[in-house]
């Protein structure tokens, strides 16, 4: 059924982390949240300039991992790690273009595995991939087997793409470095109307055991929404990350090659800029959707008896390094928020410092919502680090990409980011130092003071990956 087998080790590691001690109560609901390019750019995470108290206030009630790392740093890729629990090398999916049913047909999903267990499973706008913002409306490619319900809103952004201030024509508009300051309110737009249904779901099913995906579609470009957000910031205040001189030349060619345009897509640093608030504000938009959400869970009287879990499918450039988007290796690309709030738990620390991977949602929800898993997983269950964040945890995460048919497979640590592009390296190393050098822009590769870290870096990655295969 898949492609790869999982190390004994891998294996007797998740059978010893499975048992928690937590007072959870029983037939929990779950509230899945999806946000369509969410970065770590929030108050909670320590952006104090960007307006974000609804997601804060989540953190604040539950558990904020502040190293969480997707598998894949691509939507589609990202979200099928997620949704069944398997990395990319394991089910095949590497690219928004393919459908995960053709690679492991017979796999069960997250909602999936909650529907056999007599939980009613909807889903509302973007949970599996859909393309932004060419899908808004339709299904795209989702997974029917997962759901008793779905509703796919359409608000009058799509309407009104024509509108658009479009800095970067040479691109797609799903790519494009575009934004539109749009009138009227708030429940007008898709995500708004994400907002309304998911409610209105959450009404419906209250009294009966359920699992409900909200997908927001913003910020993914372009960065569409209501103009008072828009007011939240000023440009004066929003910079454009800096670069130090003949940067170009210190990193693989391939590391930088998600924005071929390099740097910035060829924008002025106005326009750059420009787009930055732009991201804000759609940050801020959907922050108060989500500020919705949680309102109605607790007028609804489900607080008691529903996992709420919060993720972003990836990370987010917006200048650093010169990229924008995602689909690098660096920590910007890499990294993603993920917040769970369960009932019963009530961590005294707000925020792990563990580094965990996307692909431990799956098991860490049935585990929590006591459902038995498919025994292949290639995740963990966080909820030891629910129990007690601070708790002995060392584990590593994986990350991999492909862009301009050079593959990338990085390894994360707590201390290290360790890079090779192509097979082997052959196309590139870098090597990071995260105490000293946390933006990454020291590549200490060359240096043979650390030829002993490299080495153990590099069985990581061919662990993991242990046949290193093309992707």
């Amino acid at each position: 059924m898949f492609r790869n087998s999982k190390s004994l080790s891998f294996v007797l590691f998740s059978l010893f982390v499975q048992p928690g001690h937590g007072e959870v109560p029983e037939n929990l609901n779950v509230l899945f949240i999806a946000i369509d390019d969410l970065n770590t750019r929030l108050g909670c995470y320590g952006f104090d300039h960007i307006s974000s108290p609804h997601i804060d206030r989540l953190a604040g009630q539950g558990m904020r991992f502040d190293k969480a790392y997707c598998q894949y740093p691509s939507c589609g890729p990202s979200r099928i790690s997620v949704l069944t629990g398997l990395r990319p090398q394991t089910t095949g999916m590497i690219n928004n273009r393919m459908f995960f049913r053709e690679l492991v047909p017979d796999v069960v999903t997250l909602p999936q595995l909650f529907k056999k267990n007599g939980y009613h499973t909807a889903r509302v706008g973007k949970v599996f991939h859909q393309r932004v913002p060419m899908d808004i409306g339709t299904s795209g490619a989702d997974d029917p087997a997962s759901w008793h319900e779905v509703v796919n809103p359409r608000g009058r952004d799509k309407d009104e793409e024509g509108l658009l201030t479009i800095y970067t024509p040479q691109l797609g508009l799903p790519d494009s470095m575009s934004y539109l300051k749009a009138d009227g309110i708030d429940t007008e737009q898709t995500d708004g109307k994400v907002a309304d249904e998911a409610i209105r779901l959450l009404e419906k099913h209250k009294d009966r055991p359920f699992f409900i995906a909200a997908g927001f579609y913003r910020p993914h470009l372009p960065y569409i929404a209501p103009s008072g957000y828009f007011d939240i910031y000023d440009l004066e205040d929003t910079p454009l990350p800096k670069l130090p001189g003949n940067y170009r030349d210190r990193v693989p060619a391939a590391a930088l090659s998600s924005t071929p345009d390099w740097p910035n897509f060829g924008t002025t640093e106005k326009e750059a800029r420009e787009c930055i608030l732009a991201y804000d504000a759609c940050v801020s938009f959907v922050d108060q959707q989500v500020g919705r959400l949680l309102d109605a869970v607790d007028r609804l009287g489900l607080r008691e008896n529903t996992i709420v879990v919060l993720w972003g499918d990836h990370g987010y450039h917006l200048g650093e390094h010169g990229l924008w988007r995602k689909n690098s290796l660096y920590e910007e690309s890499a990294r993603a928020p993920l917040i769970f709030r369960v009932p019963g738990i009530e961590p005294a620390v707000k925020g792990s410092p563990a580094i965990v991977e996307f692909v431990d949602l799956y098991p860490t929800i049935a585990d929590l919502a006591g459902i038995t898993p498919p025994v292949e997983l290639d995740g963990v269950s966080l909820k030891p680090l629910l129990e007690t964040p601070e708790a002995t945890w060392d584990r590593p995460a994986f990350t991999q990409t492909l862009f301009v048919d050079v593959p990338g497979y990085s390894v994360r640590t707590d201390r290290w980011r360790y890079v090779e592009w192509g097979n082997s390296g052959d196309k590139g190393v870098e090597l990071y130092d995260q105490l000293d050098d946390p933006k990454e822009m020291n590549n200490l590769a060359g240096s043979m003071v650390h030829g002993a870290t490299i080495k153990q870096l590099k069985h990581l990655i061919n662990r993991n990956w242990q046949t290193k295969q093309e992707l």
